[in-house]
């Protein structure tokens, strides 16, 4: 069974930074991208960023400049640098994969991370 495994969310006062981090485990192979997406309040959820196993990115224009996300190969990781939050940021921030092959290629989430931008 393949797991993915988000940490590193919380309370962060408008400005400050925090770094999310996801790991996945269990019987995954040949990860083409790993990505982050969030749900705010009461929204659907939305792509945030993500990246190509070849270290290709794509952002949502809200964050661009803002998230930076990495990833880790070796170690089936990805990250989310997230810089000058904001307030519309506040949302429950989900890892996603997509691995497999031509036969099987399933998309894995993981559940969760709530990040909070208050003072």
């Amino acid at each position: 069974q393949v797991q993915l495994v988000e940490s590193g969310g919380g309370l962060v006062q408008p400005g400050g930074s925090l770094r999310l981090s996801c790991a996945a485990s269990g019987r995954i192979f040949n990860i083409k991208a790993m990505g982050w997406y969030r749900q705010p309040p009461g929204k659907e959820r939305e792509l945030v960023a993500d990246i190509t196993s070849g270290g290709s990115t794509n952002y949502a224009d809200s964050v661009k400049g803002r998230f930076t996300i990495s990833g880790d190969n070796a170690n089936n990781r990805v990250y989310l640098q997230m810089n000058s939050l904001k307030p519309e940021d506040t949302a429950v921030y989900f890892c996603r994969t997509n691995w497999g092959n031509a036969v099987y290629n399933p998309i894995t989430w993981g559940q969760g991370t709530q990040v909070t931008v208050s003072s």
